[in-house]
């Protein structure tokens, strides 16, 4: 059994989190729990463990300072950091630290089994930790271009956050952040401006019925598909295709 450290303030935090852990039904236990930075640096000058599962922000000693001051005592102990602020400068901060992964609160059960798991896989030997490549090579694409492609490449489907954090190897809430930052709007937002665009082409130069065209977008239900399309482009689909469906398609 892998052996874990909780550090938080708060002691009903550290519950949740050991229920949460507990219920990933993984080779897991919680040793310890530390309410601040200094006190598990203290616990950890006689004790050892496996993995270390801190707050970024506690009394006394930050996560981040916790962090700093472990690494110059030589620990590479493993560091996963939750939080209860969605703020790309802790994320960014965080992941520079080299912490195996950022979490928010409340962690749900899939997203800690998922990012123990990974853990778990490296520890093995299965699966090597990514690192950061260099940003100043011009040939590379940078994440938020990958994921543009992957985007692409999954339309006219539905494409998850999830799913494109797991193709540039990022934390979900990190790529959140960042793809808003550099698209100036939510993943999600533009995720369904591009399947509505879709439907839009596919309205103008196909005589798919709307239904098939919602199907195809990978909407079962109609009416969502329409209420959609409206928010998206002011007008129903029905009313779309009437006023700009190519005439050499419709006949």
């Amino acid at each position: 059994m892998k052996k874990i450290v909780l550090v938080d303030d708060e002691r009903w935090v550290r519950a949740a989190i050991r229920q949460t852990i507990g219920r990933t039904g993984l080779p897991l236990v919680v040793c310890h729990e530390c309410s601040n930075g200094l006190e598990a640096l203290n616990w950890l000058k006689n004790n050892q463990a496996d993995l270390i599962i801190a707050d970024i922000q506690m009394p006394v000693l930050d996560g981040l300072t916790f962090l700093e001051k472990l690494r110059s005592t030589g620990q590479e102990t493993s560091v996963i950091m939750i939080s209860g602020y969605d703020d790309f400068s802790y994320i960014q901060a965080s992941l520079r630290a080299g912490v195996f992964d950022y979490l928010l609160k409340p962690v749900e059960v899939e997203e800690m089994k998922g990012t123990l798991e990974k853990w778990l896989n490296q520890c093995a030997g299965l699966v090597k930790q990514d690192k950061p490549k260099p940003i100043a090579d011009p040939l590379e694409k940078s994440p938020v271009e990958q994921v543009l492609e992957f985007i692409k490449s999954k339309l006219p489907g539905e494409v998850t956050l999830t799913e494109a954090a797991e193709v540039v190897h990022l934390n979900p809430s990190y790529l959140s952040q960042l793809f808003k930052q550099r698209m100036n709007q939510t993943f999600l937002d533009y995720v369904l401006q591009s399947r509505m665009d879709e439907a839009e082409r596919l309205l103008t130069h196909t005589t798919l019925s709307i239904t098939e065209i919602a199907y195809r977008l990978g909407y079962m239900d109609l009416s969502y598909f329409s209420n959609s399309f409206k928010r998206i482009k002011r007008i129903t689909p029905s009313q779309f295709r009437k006023a700009f469906q190519d005439p050499r398609i419709s006949g």
